[in-house]
């Protein structure tokens, strides 16, 4: 088994298989990659202002430690990011109780994974009991959103959000920690547990405007596949098992201006030629994105977000699913 650290280092992941960064790098919405979005690491030079999107050389080499979980950047960059952007992560003991809530209303009884401590919690050792009227089967493909997800700790449990500790896999409480445990607990084979854990990974989603984030909430949630695979089987997936999940997580984990459901500042002044009223002149006038003018999420001219659908195996406009008018 190998051992599992808070932070996920990407020159690891392109010495290992330099597809699967370029997977994590992806932004299925621009066909481009995610931007930094951000101009937290404009400092570093060429290619890191906040509209450059993030590329592998970027982030690897000797740049291989810029990208690190919240718990491990500097007492400065945190409080830049609350200042900037109102980044605070929410306490992991906050997230289990709030997870916990979302499973009572589903199992309809309390504390079907975990009992709740004084900031703490302790995960009940018995196989997980459902309702006589719903299945394990129901409870992996039950979908849930985090929105805004930060470096996803609702989602996945890898280590605690305020001490960067490590968080053993029998306490996990994220949303597809839950999930997996679940699997785990029912899969009597190896291809029925890699189908239901890429069906517990399928309906997971999440979306985050800073590009930083939005990579390390994909590497959260595809390490933690691996971690629980490890567990059950004493292996590591296969490069193409890693790949395909990765895939999946890179349609799942987006990145998102979330009042506007476009890809962050991707609005923008669109300019019009008009005949001048003497001599045939011809005037140049800029006009601003009517969605921004008016408020209205259904006008905006930036790129919108799209994620897929994997019931249906068809990309949908995030825009349409969330006001119910998907086609």
């Amino acid at each position: 088994m190998r051992e599992i650290k808070v932070d996920i280092k990407e020159n690891e992941i392109l010495n290992s298989d330099p597809k699967l960064l370029e997977i994590l790098l992806k932004d299925n919405s621009s066909g481009k990659n995610i931007i930094w979005a951000t101009n937290d690491y404009a400092s570093n030079g060429e290619g890191f202002s906040a509209d450059d999107q993030i590329l592998p050389d970027l982030i690897t080499g000797k740049n291989g430690e810029l990208i690190k979980p919240r718990t491990e950047k500097t007492k400065e960059e945190k409080l830049a990011r609350i200042r900037d952007k109102a980044e605070v992560f929410t306490p992991s003991w906050i997230c289990n109780q709030m997870n916990n809530l979302v499973d009572e209303a589903w199992f309809g009884r309390k504390n079907p994974f975990n009992v709740e401590g004084d900031k703490s919690w302790k995960a009940k050792r018995d196989k997980i009991r459902f309702p006589k009227d719903k299945t394990w089967l129901d409870y992996v493909r039950t979908t849930r959103l985090e929105i805004t997800c930060g470096e996803a700790p609702f989602l996945v449990s890898r280590y605690d959000t305020v001490s960067g500790e490590i968080i053993p896999i029998k306490e996990r409480i994220g949303l597809l920690d839950r999930k997996l445990r679940v699997v785990s607990e029912n899969a009597t084979t190896q291809k029925q547990w890699y189908f239901w854990a890429k069906e517990a990974v399928k309906s997971i989603y999440g979306f985050e405007w800073q590009g930083d984030n939005v990579l390390l909430a994909r590497e959260n949630l595809l390490f933690t596949f691996c971690d629980y695979h490890e567990k059950k089987f004493r292996r590591y997936p296969s490069k193409e098992q890693f790949r395909r999940i990765a895939d999946i997580i890179s349609w799942n984990i987006w990145q998102m201006d979330g009042l506007k459901f476009v890809i962050p500042n991707s609005c923008h002044e669109e300019r019009s030629i008009q005949s001048g009223f003497f001599f045939g002149a011809e005037e140049e006038k800029l006009h601003p994105c009517e969605g921004c003018e008016k408020n209205d999420p259904n006008k905006h001219n930036g790129t919108y977000c799209y994620i897929m659908d994997w019931k249906e195996g068809k990309k949908v406009k995030f825009a349409d699913s969330f006001n119910g008018r998907q086609k």
